[in-house]
């Protein structure tokens, strides 16, 4: 869990771990009509988080904001974490982030 404890945003942030050392997906959840823009949420690592799925996307009906496809974490500290990103969180949407591999293989599109 990332946090829990935005219930006056309703957002909710966590973290899943795949069966292989360093596959970690973040899931964040608006769960408001009203998009959240500069929501930060902190990570476990540095580098590019590609956007994987965001319910808010035009194919599926949205408006179309978000992310731009992914993220680059900053070098700032937040819930525990080492650093965070500051993400557009459109209304009523979940999105997936992929985390960067350990390895430092793939970055940005």
């Amino acid at each position: 869990m990332i946090d829990a404890n935005s219930s006056e945003l309703s957002v909710l942030s966590f973290l899943r771990q795949g069966e292989a050392i360093g596959d970690v997906i973040l899931c964040v959840c608006n769960f408001t009509p009203m998009p959240r823009l500069n929501y930060r949420v902190g990570v476990p690592r540095g580098g590019w988080w590609r956007e994987l799925l965001n319910g808010d996307a035009t194919v599926y009906g949205g408006s179309g904001q978000g992310n731009l496809g992914g993220v680059e974490a900053a070098p700032v500290p937040f819930h525990g974490r080492p650093v965070s990103l500051n993400l557009t969180l459109p209304p009523l949407c979940a999105l997936f982030f992929a985390a960067p591999p350990l390895d430092g293989g793939e970055g940005e599109p």
